[in-house]
This record gives structure tokens, C-alpha cells and sequence, in this order.
């Protein structure tokens, strides 16, 4: 039985592979301003700081000039295209929805912390079938500053009304894991996404959530 009464999840990377459909509406802002096409699995190195910071990621690595006025066009284009169909192509990752809802199923309470944007964050949510299964979701513009500032996570537990100690957070990049050590809270990876890049104590790698009931 887990030593936790509640868990927070990032989102991106850890419960659903988003990136085929992150990387269609990324393709869409850059197309209007002349940008090249972005292939998924490029897009999704660079995935886990928000649409904004992606955007200027992926173009400060490709050596591309530009100012407020074309990220934003970009921005704005990603989001109309991402809000239209947000999870057509999305997957979870394996044994992903069974685990959460057999975590539920124990009692254990859920959230999300993510910095996806928060509407599309609720839409997802809805399109796959997960709302239900999460008290809380909150977004990166949701909150006055997003991951890695610990006041994103903490928003959500607040919102939870959690006690220190009875809960973790669950990701799959050093982003998550920075945001778990600013918060002073236990913080497990998943093996997929970029859970591989993350240097942290072997006893904190799942293999799948299901692994968490044990925790």
C-alpha cells in the first residue's frame, strides 16, 4: 500500500505522448512566418517549459532570427491549431490509463501539474476520458509563475488541500524534478518521455505507475 494519500502528475511525457499533435500545431504558427516544418520527434526534445519557451527553444537551436512579433504570431497560431483538435494523435504511455485508474481505485487522490496551456489542459483532459479520474489540473498560465517555480505545485496541492508529507509528484524531466526539490515533496520518474535524462536515485524509477501503490 502507498505511504501517499495523494500524487501529482506533469502531463506532457509522463501520462500521454503528446507530441505528434504539439508538433502539428507548432507547424502551424511557424508556417505563418515562413519557418521550416518540424518533425515530431524534434519537436518533442525540447518540450516541457511551456508553448512560449518551446517555440523560442526550438528556434534559438536552429539559429532563426526572431522578435516579440513573430513568436507571438507563432504562439497565437499554435494555439488556435492545438485548441482545435488537442488529442487526435496524443497516446498514453504503456499501462498508463489502467495504473490511474487502479491508483484511484485505491484511494489515492490525483492531480496534475503541467505547463501545458490550461484550457487545452482541460480539454485533453476531457478528450481522453481523464477528467474524472483528477481533482485538480492547473495549467502554466493558470498560476502567476510556472514550472520550475514550486509555487506551480504547491497551487495544486493547495487546491487539493494537502498535507505536507502525504503527497509526491510524478514527471518525466529535470524541469519536474527541479519543481519537486524547490517544493521540498518526494518526486518520482517515469521511464518513458525524457524520464532517461533525469539523474535521480534508482529508488525513485518506476517502471510503471502501478509501481506507486508500493511507494
Amino acid at each position: 500500500m502507498s505511504a501517499f494519500s495523494a500524487l501529482i502528475f506533469d502531463l506532457d511525457g509522463t501520462l500521454i505522448d503528446s507530441a505528434p499533435d504539439i508538433a502539428k500545431a507548432l507547424n502551424v504558427g511557424f508556417k505563418l512566418n515562413g519557418w521550416p516544418e518540424l518533425d515530431s520527434a524534434y519537436a518533442e526534445k525540447f518540450i516541457g517549459n511551456g508553448p512560449r519557451r518551446l517555440i523560442i527553444d526550438i528556434l534559438d537551436d536552429l539559429a532563426i532570427d526572431y522578435d516579440e512579433a513573430t513568436v507571438q504570431r507563432a504562439f497565437d497560431g499554435y494555439l488556435r491549431a492545438y485548441m482545435a483538435d488537442p488529442a487526435g494523435q496524443t497516446r498514453f504511455f504503456s499501462y498508463v490509463r489502467e495504473d490511474l485508474a487502479a491508483l484511484r481505485a485505491s484511494g489515492i487522490r490525483l492531480g496534475i501539474c503541467t505547463n501545458k496551456n490550461h484550457e487545452v489542459t482541460q480539454k485533453v483532459l476531457d478528450q481522453l476520458g481523464l477528467s474524472t479520474l483528477f481533482e485538480v489540473a492547473l495549467g502554466a498560465d493558470a498560476v502567476p509563475a510556472c514550472k520550475p517555480d514550486p509555487g506551480h505545485l504547491l497551487a495544486v496541492a493547495k487546491s487539493m488541500a494537502l498535507e505536507r508529507g502525504s503527497w509526491a509528484y510524478v514527471g518525466d524531466t529535470r524541469v519536474d524534478h527541479q519543481t519537486a526539490q524547490a517544493a521540498g515533496v518526494p518526486f518520482f520518474v517515469v521511464p518513458w518521455g525524457g524520464g532517461a535524462g533525469v539523474d535521480i536515485a534508482p529508488e525513485h524509477r518506476l517502471r510503471r505507475l502501478a509501481d506507486l501503490l508500493e511507494k
